[in-house]
């Protein structure tokens, strides 16, 4: 237990980091880097005493040596500007690896909360009014985490989450006067969605009602990338970054949380930098290629959507010519032609192979083959007939 001596205890809520992801096959890591160190700052001009991640520090349960340099890095600022860390992981970390050392780790400040079997023993700090628990809640696979917990007979998310709860209420439950905070990765009734998220439903169920928590001073949520408040005690800090153009309007943020003497004293969200902004471009690619107005978008991620009757041939390259961070491409020409939608069996039907092939080409890039495709298309059709003959 360590003291912290101060009035009320401050905390700041994040999650979601997913440091080594890529934006489109962009990579992210110098972006995440230096949103995460914005962090530290915000810890020594809000004298944050604790940062707590709920989940999903990492991308990928096996991370890159890279992902792992950067994580450590950010971590390891926060502790220097002066604040304890609690972390659990999310559905995208391992529980194993981040938590392979936390003996060590805690002894440094750093609180990894990775196990079931743990849940229910928080990290306790103390201020004037006493302490303050904080209880990790890793996520909860329902399938293994029913059998680990003792309660086979519970189901999917709400199932597990409950039963952890009621570990966690029990415990606080020996600590009278003990104000409390709990991370949770898990999706919660109310929150919205991005398109980032990976689905973590279990038999087509995987929301859990927030009446699950009930019982402590806050909830720091992780899971959804969009910060969003459910009630004043239960909120999703979202992602750091936007990990897709469905977030490009969201304004990333963390919670600032007071404690007091009674409890939850005030909530306040703090706007994160954006290193790269995210926006979407629709026009002909002459125009998105020369007109000045579109200058502005040069240092963005892009999401471009050409409208030429003709599908442009190279099109991303000569994009990324004037719009380095053009990551994604889409054509609708403004004919409507490639959304047209035809069943296989009409488009096909009473129509030669070489119909068929020029058909395909035409419904792929708006225009017919030239003279010199289609004598290719032939040439290629006769050779693959014979193939197929020679093998009779």
């Amino acid at each position: 237990m360590s003291a912290l001596n101060v009035v009320a205890v401050k905390v700041l809520h994040t999650s979601d980091w997913h440091i080594g992801r890529t934006f489109h096959g962009a990579d992210l890591l110098a972006e995440q880097e230096a949103v995460l160190g914005h962090l530290a700052g915000l810890v020594t001009s809000e004298a944050v005493d604790v940062v707590v991640v709920a989940g999903d520090i990492y991308d990928r349960a096996v991370p890159s040596a890279e992902a792992v340099r950067v994580a450590t890095a950010a971590l390891a600022r926060i502790r220097r500007a002066g604040a304890q860390l609690v972390i659990t992981p999310g559905n995208h970390d391992s529980g194993p690896r981040l938590g392979a050392f936390a003996e060590f780790a805690a002894a440094g400040g750093l609180h990894v909360r990775a196990t079931v079997a743990g849940l229910a023993e928080p990290v306790l700090l103390a201020d004037e009014h006493g302490e303050v628990a904080f209880y990790g809640l890793p996520y909860l696979e329902p399938e293994p985490s029913r059998h680990a917990l003792g309660v086979p007979e519970a189901r999917g998310h709400t199932g597990v989450l409950t039963e952890a709860m009621r570990r966690v209420r029990e415990d606080l439950a020996t600590r009278p006067g003990t104000r409390s905070v709990v991370l949770a990765h898990a999706f919660v009734t109310g929150g919205n969605a991005s398109e980032s998220e990976r689905t973590i439903a279990v038999g087509g169920v995987e929301q859990v009602p927030g009446s699950v928590f009930d019982g402590v001073d806050y909830v720091a949520l992780g899971h959804l990338h969009g910060p969003q408040t459910l009630a004043e005690h239960l909120r999703y800090s979202g992602s750091p970054l936007a990990y897709s153009f469905s977030e490009a309007r969201q304004r990333k943020s963390v919670w600032l949380i007071d404690l007091d003497a009674a409890g939850l004293a005030e909530v306040r969200r703090h706007e994160l930098p954006v290193p790269r902004p995210l926006a979407t471009l629709r026009g002909e690619l002459s125009e998105l290629l020369s007109a000045p107005e579109h200058d502005e978008w040069t240092g963005h991620f892009l999401s471009v959507t050409l409208t030429d009757r003709v599908r442009p041939v190279d099109a991303m390259r000569k994009l990324r010519d004037r719009f380095p961070h053009a990551v994604h491409l889409d054509w609708q020409p403004e004919s409507g032609h490639a959304g047209a939608e035809l069943k296989y069996a009409e488009a096909v039907r009473g129509r030669s192979d070489i119909e068929i092939a020029r058909n395909f080409l035409d419904d792929c890039r708006g225009a017919p083959p030239s003279d010199r495709e289609e004598t290719l298309v032939f040439l290629a059709l006769e050779a693959a007939d014979r193939a197929a003959v020679a093998k009779l």
